[in-house]
């Protein structure tokens, strides 16, 4: 009687034969494995499969297959096997071969984060290992560190996994193919995500940062510029006073009770958004008549703040209606997991989030601002890279 999914787990210690000579080893430790019982040549041989850890019954029958194939065409399986393993290429390698063959009908958005998701979180851990060595058990591997901690893009790794190796078994290889459906049971829950506010994936940035600023300076584009170059909330920057910011230092000065989690927060600036504030800088003093420190950056009519609506109104300026400005923070926090390897509490800093664990939060009582401050450099190229420029000052509308 052929094997079973639940007989596979069951059965007791001994040999337990499928069908053309399949046999599935238990011995008296638990440890289950394959072994394939063939005539090669006259004489009575085994050949190893793999652990039933790494090789489902569907891919032990598939490799089955394959060897008795090879013995029929007078092929050694063992010579064989050693010949393909030397020329077998690494995961890396197919990897970086599937990206070539699927990224011509992409669009240019998904180009980044496919390939620096990989490089950043999966070829560290398993790159180097031959593609045909990879199983449930190397996919853990990348994915219990970041599971819990940047779960959006760890969901995407494991697709994306599961398509390298769906075009390695196209490609001939691995023999079988791989399935990962079970890889989630080996990993604790994911909370529920939060709904959050419509956001611009983060390689749409530097497009749209091109249009804005091909467009008339405006207090509502120089508003949103700022917003997307510091990564602060809406509130935070259009409520912000010149006597928060330090220019020759590059840090704006957040006070508590500005903040959402009445704390201050120190913002590193980054030469774009130090460029943008010294042309604002020059605009009011040339307007005003005595000390500008308490004035608003960001004002309709001279005293009171902008709205959240001024700011919307530049992003729908644009044609673009399914976008927020708050979710300029969820590009920023996208782009920092999916393309650098900043460890998740500097960005949670960046974005002046509270630490939920009290503990924790006491032990880390660094803000790890040269950390941000090359963080939010390294945003400012991404965001800059489709136009690095800022339009001059006397080019302003009032919308």
């Amino acid at each position: 009687m052929r094997l079973t999914v639940m007989k596979v787990k069951t059965l007791g210690p001994g040999r337990h034969f499928d069908a053309h000579g399949l046999c599935l080893v238990v011995r008296p430790t638990g440890s289950r494995s394959w072994v394939l019982r063939m005539q090669f040549k006259g004489h009575r041989r085994d050949f190893g499969l793999g652990p039933v850890h790494d090789v489902s019954l569907a891919e032990a029958r598939c490799r089955a297959a394959e060897l008795r194939k090879m013995v029929r065409a007078g092929l050694d399986p063992v010579k064989e096997r050693g010949l393909r393993r030397a020329n077998t290429p690494t995961f890396e390698v197919v990897a970086r071969r599937c990206y070539e063959a699927l990224s011509g009908g992409w669009k240019d958005r998904r180009h980044a984060s496919w390939l620096s998701s990989l490089e950043n979180h999966v070829f560290p851990e398993i790159g180097t290992k031959r593609i045909d060595a990879i199983g449930t058990k190397e996919v853990l591997l990348v994915l219990e560190p970041i599971w819990l901690t940047i779960p959006d893009t760890a969901r995407r790794i494991l697709q994306r996994i599961g398509a390298i190796l769906d075009f390695a078994h196209i490609k001939g290889y691995i023999p079988a193919e791989v399935s990962l459906r079970s890889v989630t049971r080996g990993l604790p829950r994911q909370q529920q995500q939060v709904t959050h506010r419509a956001a611009m994936p983060y390689a749409d940035v530097p497009a749209f940062w091109s249009q804005l600023v091909a467009e008339a300076n405006s207090v509502g584009r120089d508003a949103l510029k700022l917003t997307i170059l510091t990564a602060v909330r809406s509130n935070e920057a259009r409520l912000a006073t010149w006597r928060e910011f330090d220019l020759d230092g590059a840090v704006w000065s957040i006070p508590a009770s500005r903040m959402k989690m009445k704390l201050p927060h120190l913002v590193p600036l980054s030469e774009p958004a130090v460029a943008l504030l010294r042309r604002l800088r020059k605009e009011h003093e040339a307007l005003a008549t005595g000390s500008i420190d308490d004035q608003y950056l960001f004002s309709a009519r001279g005293k009171a703040p902008i709205s959240d609506v001024t700011m919307l109104k530049a992003i729908r300026d644009a044609k673009i209606d399914t976008i927020t400005v708050h979710g300029f923070r969820s590009s920023f926090a996208d782009w920092a997991a999916e393309c650098t390897n900043v460890p998740k509490e500097v960005t949670e800093k960046a974005l002046a989030h509270r630490i939920p664990n009290a503990v924790e939060a006491a032990y880390r009582r660094t803000d790890f601002f040269e950390k941000r401050r090359d963080l939010m450099a390294t945003w400012a190229q991404h965001v800059c890279s489709g136009q690095g420029g800022d339009r001059e000052e006397g080019d302003r509308t009032t919308s």
